[in-house]
């Protein structure tokens, strides 16, 4: 089965272990996602996002095109077996030249510094999809995270703070230049502003079902039915913390749970995968990337369609790609 997934930060690990002096490489390392662990994971694409946190960088713009060269540097090392993708066509190329695919994504759109000129350059540079806030106001919109008595409030989302002037200009460049807007980390009211300020499909590219777990980085069921009327895509996020509040939080069959309930609210076709590898702690039963398969042989015995499971492994995804790139 076929994969593409939406979100990991693997770039962001490789460059702090180099800076450790660290042999680590995209080729092969001990994190959750290299090149051979793709290979046995079958995969077709993965999005690199590069993560910036705002709070520990103090330069968040050039600390970010460090891992970009990072991220370029090591396509190069690579390019037997992996190239980067700037378009929809580049992934059919690739496909056809038994290539993996690399799209280059940036998690915090505060790396802009509040110009739309630094978004445009991004663009240049080959990234192709943007998560507007991660946990820290930037100028373009605030997250859904909030702060009581100095610590962090997963439980209540923000209803009231959303995008600002700049940002919703900000989203509107982001349709017209051709990059997709991703809302995972945005606040609810964030949310319902990209959707009603913007006209193309947008995704959500590492959050779950609110419904199921209630952690504010999941969507709400309103949230994934317009999210699917829009024709965007939510990316399965493997992290236990949004997965559930139990014991069971690190296995498979949550992940599940969170599909089947996505599935019977907005339609399977809203589906996709964003593990967020490299990005969190671990999934006790999903190791690495290599361990795929196991999601997808639980998918078939709770009954859903070969169709249903190709379309949520990878199939969704590229049909926003295939309209979008």
């Amino acid at each position: 089965m076929k994969i593409v997934d939406m979100h990991c930060d693997t770039i962001s690990e490789l460059f702090a272990r180099m800076k450790e002096g660290r042999a680590d490489t995209l080729a092969k390392n001990e994190l959750h996602i290299d090149i051979e662990k793709m290979k046995k994971g079958d995969y077709l694409l993965q999005n690199f996002a590069m993560f910036v946190n705002l709070k520990e960088r103090e330069d968040p713009l050039s600390y970010c095109l460090e891992l970009i060269d990072l991220y370029y540097s090591q396509m190069k090392l690579n390019e037997e077996v992996i190239a980067p993708v700037f378009c929809y066509e580049d992934i059919e190329d690739n496909r056809k030249k038994g290539k993996m695919s690399a799209l280059l994504t940036i998690e915090e759109g505060g790396v802009t510094r509040g110009s739309l000129a630094q978004l445009r350059n991004y663009y240049r540079l080959g990234v192709r999809m943007l998560t507007l806030t991660w946990n820290h106001e930037n100028g373009i919109g605030y997250p859904n995270v909030t702060l009581k008595d100095g610590k962090a409030d997963w439980h209540t989302p923000n209803t009231v703070k959303g995008l600002t002037d700049f940002g919703l200009g900000f989203i509107q460049e982001m349709e017209d230049i051709g990059m997709i807007i991703d809302v995972s980390h945005l606040s609810d009211a964030g949310f319902y502003q990209v959707l009603e300020h913007t006209s193309k499909p947008f995704v959500a590219s590492h959050s779950n079902a609110r419904s199921i777990c209630p952690h504010v980085r999941n969507l709400t069921n309103d949230m994934i039915c317009k999210l699917s009327e829009r024709g965007g895509v939510m990316g399965m996020n493997f992290f236990p913390a949004f997965l559930g509040e139990d014991k069971d939080a690190g296995t498979i069959s949550a992940i599940v749970r969170h599909i089947l309930h996505i599935r019977n609210v907005g339609g399977y076709e809203c589906i996709g995968l964003g593990s967020d590898f490299d990005g969190i702690p671990g999934h006790d039963e999903l190791k690495d990337s290599s361990c795929m398969p196991l999601l997808a042989e639980a998918l078939k015995k709770e009954g859903l369609a070969n169709n249903e499971i190709e379309a949520i492994f990878y199939k969704n995804v590229l049909r926003i790609y295939k309209e979008l790139l």
